[in-house]
């Protein structure tokens, strides 16, 4: 499974759920519960740490430690948000007074950190790219903004039109200074005008014999899943923007994004 459609891995509360087992792989997972006005969610952490990310509306997430109030965002093209970290073998409760659109983020992972507060001023936004791969990055949880023992996660907006994720790169190998090993995972939401929905792409090629080969057409709801090979572009409809949010996390020991460009598409790039 590379290609997973909206509401193919829906289980429970969750519109979408994602976990090792399903993926097929060790540490990246992601969920996404939607709750209505006065809704809770109730979850146990297990064996790893999550980060719960409001794409629309904002809640409480209620740790053994405390209340973390998420003021959220009125949807992911409205800017960036706070978000909360929590950490493993813990009992969590999500609250939305209004209701709202929540990710969980999370990797397997052998540290127990502390639960606690991410401000959305305090994100990191780089302006990545020029012309037609211009695009905003979110470094909420990258590996030098934020601490989590292996978990790393960014929000992308690609303007209607644009490619990201460009050139195209890899992940796939440990070699130490050059290349860091993650698996990954894409979630996508497309910006809609006049009631119209919009449509993206995203491409992964591979970086080995037999490895990841996927084209996939991508809608609100989406995901795709880089296990291996070389990914990009992701390419924005005209008209429409694209959102994507990338989790992931690896076995290595540093906690690191290391990537390796593809050589024949970075010659006169940028």
């Amino acid at each position: 499974m590379t290609y997973v459609p909206k509401g193919s891995t829906a289980d429970g509360p969750y519109t979408l759920a994602i976990d090792p087992k399903r993926a097929g792989w060790s540490y990246a997972q992601l969920r996404v519960v939607e709750l209505e006005p006065g809704g809770t969610h109730s979850f146990t952490t297990g064996e790893s740490e999550w980060i719960v990310l409001p794409l629309t509306g904002g809640c409480t997430v209620q740790t053994a430690d405390g209340i973390i109030e998420l003021l959220g965002r009125d949807s992911v093209f409205s800017g960036v948000s706070d978000f909360a970290y929590v950490p493993r073998d813990a009992r969590i409760q999500i609250a939305s007074g209004a209701g709202g659109r929540f990710a969980l983020a999370g990797a397997k992972c052998e540290r127990r950190l502390p639960a606690r507060y991410g401000s959305a001023p305090e994100v990191p936004v780089e302006h990545r790219g020029s012309g037609g791969c211009a695009r905003e990055v979110r470094n909420f949880a990258s590996a030098d903004a934020f601490d989590c023992d292996r978990l790393i996660a960014v929000e992308v907006i690609t303007p209607g039109g644009n490619w990201s994720s460009y050139p195209p790169h890899k992940h796939d190998e440990h070699r130490p200074g050059i290349e860091a090993e993650l698996e990954e995972i894409y979630y996508f939401e497309i910006e809609a005008h006049d009631g119209r929905e919009g449509f993206g792409y995203q491409r992964v090629f591979p970086s080995r014999e037999g490895g990841t080969d996927v084209l996939a057409e991508v809608r609100t709801g989406d995901a795709v899943l880089v296990p291996d090979g070389w990914h990009g572009p992701s390419v924005a409809q005209p008209g429409h923007a694209m959102y994507y949010l990338n989790v992931m996390a690896g076995p290595g020991q540093e906690r690191e994004w290391r990537i390796c460009f593809h050589p024949d598409h970075t010659e006169g790039y940028r």
